[in-house]
């Protein structure tokens, strides 16, 4: 029984040879096979190799993406907060100017221009800066023009409401009067007058 169920090694079976002493010969037809699994392996292999390129890609991808959202909502986190302070701003400026100067040198005075002057402190420490206005030339992107008066045409004559930006970003517009430009008040010349 045993004979029958071991081989001898050097016995000829499936996938060796006759002989033991050359190649083991493929047929064509599994050659082509062998070779077409290898090409689909390798098309494989290049498919992953570029999936694998893109999903590098969009991870480095979102990460600076979450870097620059980190740092918007780091500088512009409290915009909200601070679009609600200006009108208590506007009111502190407009108190002060409306009172009148012998209340100027009253301790309760002083201390509402100190809480005024320390809210200023803590928006400019936050990085509110107010728009420039007096003489500048209009500009849309930062002025919003409530009227226009005879004066220096595309100049901002007056400020109505002061504006504030964030950064480089505009929190609220100044509101402006701008010039349209003057109007002639000497003679003027009718067609067909010569000059001397």
């Amino acid at each position: 029984m045993e004979s029958e169920q071991s081989q001898p090694s050097d016995a000829p079976g499936p996938g060796r040879p006759e002989s033991g002493d050359g190649p083991v010969q493929t047929p064509p037809a599994k050659m082509a096979a062998i070779e077409e699994q290898l090409a689909k392996a390798q098309e494989e292999v290049q498919k992953y190799l570029n999936n694998w390129h893109r999903a590098e890609a969009d991870f480095q991808n979102y990460k600076r993406r979450t870097e620059q959202e980190r740092e918007e909502l780091r500088r512009y986190g409290n915009v909200s907060i601070i679009i609600n302070l200006l009108p208590v701003l506007d009111d502190f400026e407009r108190a002060f100017g409306s009172l009148d100067s012998h209340l100027a040198g009253l301790s309760w005075f002083d201390g509402i221009l100190l809480i005024y002057r320390k809210l200023r402190q803590l928006l400019e420490n936050a990085g509110v800066t107010q728009i420039e206005t007096d003489g500048q030339p209009f500009d849309p992107r930062f002025h919003e023009a409530v009227a226009h008066v005879d004066g220096e045409e595309g100049k901002v004559i007056s400020e109505v409401q002061r504006g504030y930006k964030l950064h480089d970003r505009v929190l609220r517009p100044a509101m402006v009067v701008v010039g349209k430009g003057t109007k002639q008040t000497g003679p003027t010349m009718e067609e067909g007058e010569e000059t001397s």
